[in-house]
């Protein structure tokens, strides 16, 4: 073989593992308030691969975190969850989604108030039909209607990379208390917001990650 040949090859091998890599993964996209809470609780789940916050929804094509987060746009502030369905299903990823948020609340999460903190799940066709019994079924564990609505999949835009990962980041950032690193900002935030707590409250035994 020609060393030309061997190069075809490799590159042909390489480029159909990526590509059964990319088939074995499926994603999940929801919102749930702030995003840094949703993206860190589900990057404690095994079987997600990846976890990446951003926004989706709305009409506005790129919209930055300051024109979503003073609600100057229709979007939402969302999770986009990458998952291993060998190892979790879609549907175990709607249970943890929707017991760790409060799906009565349709004015927002928590001290987070505004549309864009409002929950969501977003869907496929392919998997409406699973989002709609996981809810019908948190509805019957809760025993009343929840507002959390199931939308049409919509285009996901990435946040900048200062919001990724930012429940674990340890660069600093400039808070009422001062320089601290982002990833303690972020647990006084949670703490002060009442998210747990909340979360506790509503789904007693069932609820997914609260402390």
């Amino acid at each position: 073989m020609t060393l030309r040949a061997l190069t075809l090859a490799l590159c042909t091998f390489f480029a159909s593992l990526t590509q059964v890599a990319a088939q074995s993964t499926q994603t999940a996209l929801v919102a749930g308030g702030c995003f840094w809470c949703v993206e860190s609780d589900f990057r404690r789940v095994q079987g997600v691969t990846d976890v990446r916050v951003g926004f989706a929804g709305g009409t506005t094509p790129s919209p930055t975190y300051d024109d979503v987060a003073r609600g100057r746009t229709d979007h939402l502030e969302v999770t986009e969850i990458t998952f291993d369905p060998g190892q979790i299903s879609y549907r175990q990823i709607l249970d943890l989604f929707l017991r760790s948020v409060d799906v009565l609340d349709d004015g927002g999460q928590f001290c987070d108030r505004g549309a864009h903190y409002t929950t969501a799940i977003f869907a496929t066709p392919a998997q409406r039909p699973t989002a709609q019994a996981a809810i019908q079924t948190a509805e019957a564990e809760l025993g009343q209607p929840i507002v959390t609505p199931l939308r049409d999949m919509a285009t996901f835009y990435p946040a900048d990379d200062f919001h990724q990962n930012y429940a674990n980041s340890t660069e600093r950032t400039l808070t009422r208390f001062g320089w601290v690193e982002r990833r303690d900002a972020y647990q006084r935030y949670r703490q002060a917001c009442g998210r747990d707590q909340r979360v506790r409250e509503l789904w007693g035994a069932s609820a997914a990650f609260a402390k």
